[in-house]
């Protein structure tokens, strides 16, 4: 689809849509960031992936990417509250060794990797730098943390400070405390953390199309139409 199709796309469908809901669209757009994102690596129990889902919506963290090694996640519906259908969710089931194609594919898209670890000698949350560039924060599973490969080849380390008998928060816990803070420094920073106008295009129309009933069938409609007085 090209962008000026797009474009017309969501003029259509907003014209089915309430003030409200546009306006609400647009004020979340205006926070949204893919400067920082989340990957979850190998996480079987999906209330903990699902919460976090929950979590990264309400910071405005645009993507979320899940590795699949061992388990396929199911987002838990009573958990996530919906969040799901206003995140971009990429999977990394297909590959002998997902996490190494997830690392690669983020690298490829311009981002640091970051490895949470309260065993790693890394930094402390609030000492991690957002002015140098993009971080995917990886996270592992409670009993086993992150993979070696994960921290073989991660360029950065950050931990939460903990100061009692346990050793590590609930994944869950730990994205919130993370994305809590950065959410709130990057915001502090000059970086351009913003979506293009582009990336709020392709979002606009995809939460049109979720919001709006018979999307698909009033999109035909529209290109029915359209092709229809072309020709005419």
């Amino acid at each position: 689809m090209t962008p000026a199709l797009q474009r017309q796309l969501i003029s259509y469908l907003r014209e089915f849509a309430t003030q409200s809901r546009i306006d609400t669209f647009e004020r979340v757009l205006a926070n949204r960031t893919r400067y920082i994102t989340v990957a979850l690596e190998n996480i079987f129990q999906s209330h903990n992936a699902s919460a976090v889902l929950r979590t990264m919506e309400c910071f405005g963290i645009q993507d979320i990417h899940i590795i699949e090694n061992d388990y396929e996640y199911q987002v838990n519906p009573d958990i996530a509250l919906g969040s799901s259908k206003w995140l971009s969710l990429t999977r990394y089931n297909e590959q002998a060794n997902n996490t190494a194609d997830a690392i690669a594919q983020l690298r490829r898209s311009g981002y640091r990797i970051v490895a949470t670890s309260p065993h790693a000698d890394g930094t402390f949350l609030e000492d991690f730098d957002l002015s140098t560039g993009r971080a995917a924060f990886f996270f592992g599973t409670e009993m086993e943390g992150l993979s070696d490969i994960v921290l073989e080849q991660a360029d950065e380390f950050v931990q939460i400070p903990i100061y009692g008998f346990t050793e590590s928060f609930n994944i869950s816990v730990s994205v919130a405390i993370t994305l809590h803070h950065l959410s709130r420094a990057l915001r502090r920073t000059g970086v351009p953390w913003e979506l293009t106008e582009s990336e709020n295009d392709v979002l606009r129309f995809e939460w049109l199309k979720t919001s709006v009933k018979h999307s698909d069938l009033l999109i035909n409609r529209y290109l029915t139409e359209s092709a229809a007085s072309l020709n005419s």
